[in-house]
């Protein structure tokens, strides 16, 4: 996982100096992996609640309990209930003794008494050591959209709003560009582009040169879409001035990240009746090996 050059800041011991959503976020972001519920990317305003960037769940406290402590199997329950919204969100994690992957259940209830559209996503981040040139990025296939609005970023590099297969895209000036291979920090690339139609729930990071790799499989009945952050060394100006170097790989309901808002207009929001209950499950997978992946399944075994 990334760890973004902030560290892990206690934000009771930091006062804003200003009260904007986007900043009030990212002064506090870590890296790594958040869950983005029920508004993932930019502020937006929905049924009269102000919701900030990547709003809410991970911004308040959850509850733990452990479920289990043993030396076959670790799971520990985490849940939480949404300020601005009626939502309750439960994760359990769990290890088993030999196991090469980390298990994710989740469950998401709606307990108010209408119809709640939400955008749902895990925001997860890969770095350095692990991330470097060396590593190439595979998926089932698929199609690209890059983010739509044209120079929303000084950095950003890739054609706006251009839809190609999987791995190829376009830069600005119509220059073949291959998304599965990681450029050097030196270009100072900052993009976006969001992968749709994936037939499968998978994605693989394998770093050819270490021979170890990072894989996550999740049921696209309820992740339709995977955000692909692209912060390579191009992150200048507030919060990163220029020192990341890592991408984001994200699986999610819906999209842009232009807030909720944007996605209801698109028609990419999730809505969910009251006292639904949604359950899906996540593999985060550990493997070893130099060779492009083919194939992660449902049950975490990666294939070349």
């Amino acid at each position: 996982m990334w760890r973004s050059p902030l560290g892990v800041r206690d934000s009771s011991k930091f006062i804003a100096t200003s009260g904007d959503s986007t900043s009030t976020w990212l002064d506090l972001y870590e890296g790594g992996w958040q869950t983005v519920l029920p508004a993932g990317g930019y502020p937006s305003n929905y049924k009269g609640a102000d919701l900030g960037l990547h709003a809410e769940v991970n911004t308040i406290p959850w509850d733990c309990i452990i479920l289990e402590d043993t030396v076959l199997k670790v799971a520990v329950k985490f849940s939480v209930r949404t300020y601005r919204t009626p939502f309750f969100f439960e994760k359990t994690l769990t290890l088993l003794n030999g196991s090469p992957f980390l298990q994710i259940d989740e469950v998401l209830v709606n307990e108010g008494e209408e119809v709640l559209d939400y955008i749902w996503g895990e925001h997860i981040a890969l770095g350095t050591p692990f991330l470097s040139t060396d590593c190439v990025i595979d998926l089932p296939g698929g199609e690209i959209l890059n983010h739509p609005e044209v120079d929303w970023h000084p950095n950003n590099r890739l054609q706006a709003g251009l839809r190609t297969k999987w791995p190829y895209t376009k830069d600005k000036h119509g220059e073949e560009i291959d998304l599965s291979k990681i450029p050097h920090k030196d270009l100072r690339i900052y993009d976006q582009s969001y992968i749709l139609d994936m037939p499968e729930g998978w994605y693989a990071v394998t770093n050819q040169k270490l021979g170890i790799g990072w894989a996550v499989s999740y049921s696209t009945d309820v992740f339709k879409y995977l955000w692909y952050w692209q912060s390579l060394g191009g992150g200048f100006g507030y919060p990163f001035y220029g020192r990341t170097y890592n991408v984001g790989l994200e699986p999610f309901t819906g999209y842009t990240n232009q807030g909720l808002e944007e996605a209801l207009k698109s028609g990419t929001a999730s809505s969910i009746q009251p006292g639904e209950r949604i359950e899906t499950s996540l593999k985060a997978i550990a493997y070893k090996g130099t060779e492009r992946v083919t194939k992660v399944s449902s049950d975490g075994t990666v294939f070349r």
